[in-house]
């Protein structure tokens, strides 16, 4: 593993701190925890797991990916996917600058923050290894956590539908991330609509 600086763990622990204001709780394992708490835990486990080696900058834009995303509600933006499109792109400038801020008031310099909050944008998907990476993790983590959840929520779906959907997620990954996915213990159904998205 990449050593990491005595500074890291003090902008990991303040952007829990953020999180743990997250006034959405989740359920784990019997105990009700801040949603972007959990969220961002489960990042950070996944990129250890998927990219030990992963910078000390894709480890803290891992763990700030959605840092305070509850202070951007979706339904202050319009319905539809140019709502939700202009949604998501003020979330990630919204965490990007938050981010920024921290990393800033414990002595990283500003092309560090700067590579952060490139990856907390994604950009250059496809042709940045970091960014790909967190996409990656981002994919997995939501396939292996949360989307049993989401077909749940919407039994009236068909899996062509529910695997649509999914597909938009599958297609951002690399064929790392699709051989992470396939990896994962997941039940039956959900294997099969897997399995029809990367048709």
């Amino acid at each position: 593993m990449t050593p990491l600086s005595p500074r890291f763990q003090t902008v990991i622990a303040e952007i829990d701190a953020a999180n743990a204001h997250d006034p959405r709780q989740d359920n784990v394992g019997g105990t009700s925890r801040p949603r972007e708490v959990v969220y961002s835990e489960r990042l950070s486990e996944c990129l250890s797991r998927l990219y030990p080696e992963a910078s000390e900058a894709l480890r803290i834009a891992a763990r700030a990916q959605h840092i305070c995303r509850w202070q951007i509600p979706r339904h202050d933006y319009p319905l539809g996917r140019e709502g939700y499109n202009a949604w998501r792109s003020a979330c990630r400038d919204h965490h990007a600058a938050l981010t920024s801020a921290i990393m800033r008031r414990h002595g990283y310099a500003d092309d560090e923050i700067a590579q952060v909050a490139r990856i907390i944008r994604k950009e250059q998907l496809k042709r940045d290894p970091e960014s790909q990476a967190l996409e990656n993790v981002v994919g997995v983590v939501f396939v292996h956590h949360y989307l049993d959840e989401f077909v749940a929520g919407h039994e009236d779906y068909g899996e062509a539908k529910l695997a649509d959907i999914l597909r938009k997620t599958l297609r951002k990954m690399d064929p790392a991330g699709h051989a992470a996915v396939l990896a994962l213990p997941l039940p039956a159904a959900t294997g099969r609509i897997i399995d029809i998205a990367l048709k």
